[in-house]
């Protein structure tokens, strides 16, 4: 079977079944919702990143060619896209496109295509070449996130369950609720400054690392000076990890002995020449310190506002676990969408770990409160 072969419309043996007609007006729907997301992202974007997308665009308009030939006169007045469609037609008209690109992803790593064979082997392969386009795309805007972004949910998350765990404990003990407060504040002040100093100390350090290790222009400087016949500028450019060719072509480019680019693939190494600068994915000291602070301190209120609110005993400690409940919820899901994973299995993962370390604390407070008494 040739290539033309294997993406052509296959026709069905007989008439479609009511099943076939209402799969496939619901494939079509969701590929015309997907095709739609696509330009629209495509017309937020300029450059490279535009002319991607609008080609995601048009592979989605060979699918939809595929389903309505096959439905025929069936393919009008189509039901709604699957609900995730409709999620990320309206997420793209509110957040940036790397939210909707990590959701984008999932989607295409959902396709049921494989499964169907009503569906042509070329447009299972699409869903899978779709996928690592938008993986690509998306892990733009992760780099790009990464720093800051992982400060403030890291720091938010640590508020969440530490103050929580530091609240439940001393809750443990049988102290009164002015002392579980009283707590709950000091944890909250110490944990976000010890967080914002940790992040800043960190990425501070993580920077002065990359400094060190990439490659200067120290050869440019020294080369007129250089001993033509004595000199370790090849030794440099095999210690940056060229080969004993590369090396010594640009050594002779550094000495002037080479007054053309000759050989452009020798000419430009990726170690010293490479665009993209880490120092962007790392992020700055100051915002990680800050977006750590707040947002540790944000986390760590939650559980401590029952007992602001002047709630005490039972409620107080009901009200504190349903809102951290739903903060961890909130918090997993959204690492879960940005990862491309599920936000839903996120979510929990996030819910049992702080419960968990909540409930042994508890635990170990009530044991210390006997002790004690």
């Amino acid at each position: 079977m040739t290539s033309d072969d294997a993406s052509a419309p296959q026709q069905p043996a007989a008439d479609p079944t009511p099943r076939q007609i209402r799969r496939w007006r619901k494939y079509l729907a969701d590929e015309i919702a997907e095709g739609k997301l696509y330009t629209d992202l495509a017309s937020r974007k300029s450059g490279e990143e535009r002319q991607i997308l609008l080609g995601l665009a048009r592979a989605e308009e060979r699918h939809q060619s595929h389903w309505r030939e096959l439905l025929g006169e069936h393919a009008e007045r189509l039901p709604s896209p699957s609900a995730h469609r409709v999620l990320l037609s309206w997420l793209a008209r509110i957040f940036g496109s790397v939210f909707i690109l990590a959701l984008a992803q999932r989607a295409e790593s959902d396709s049921p295509y494989a499964r169907d064979d009503d569906a042509t082997a070329g447009m299972a392969a699409d869903e899978v070449v779709h996928e690592e386009v938008v993986r690509a795309l998306a892990t733009r805007g992760r780099e790009k996130l990464s720093g800051g972004f992982r400060a403030a949910v890291f720091g938010a998350n640590d508020g969440l369950v530490s103050n929580l765990a530091l609240i439940m404990g001393m809750g443990g003990t049988g102290v009164s609720s002015s002392v579980v407060l009283l707590t709950g504040i000091a944890g909250l002040l110490a944990g976000a400054l010890s967080m914002a100093a940790g992040e800043f100390v960190s990425v501070r350090s993580q920077r002065e690392l990359l400094d060190a290790t990439r490659p200067t222009q120290a050869t440019l400087r020294a080369a007129p000076d250089l001993d033509m016949d004595q000199n370790e500028l090849v030794l440099v450019y095999r210690a940056r990890g060229m080969s004993r060719e590369d090396a010594e072509h640009r050594a002779m480019e550094r000495l002037g002995l080479f007054d053309c680019d000759c050989d452009p693939s020798l000419s430009h190494h990726p170690q010293e020449d490479v665009e993209q600068d880490e120092h962007d994915v790392v992020g700055g000291a100051w915002t990680a310190a800050l977006s750590s602070f707040g947002c540790f301190a944000a986390g760590a209120l939650i559980p401590v506002l029952p007992y602001l609110l002047g709630l005490t005993a039972t409620a107080a400690v009901v009200v504190s676990l349903t809102l951290v409940g739903l903060a961890l919820l909130c918090t997993g899901a959204l690492v879960g969408l940005l990862s491309g994973a599920s936000p839903l299995s996120r979510g929990l993962r996030q819910l049992l770990i702080g419960f968990g370390a909540a409930g042994v604390t508890y635990l170990l407070g009530t044991l210390l409160g006997v002790n004690v008494a």
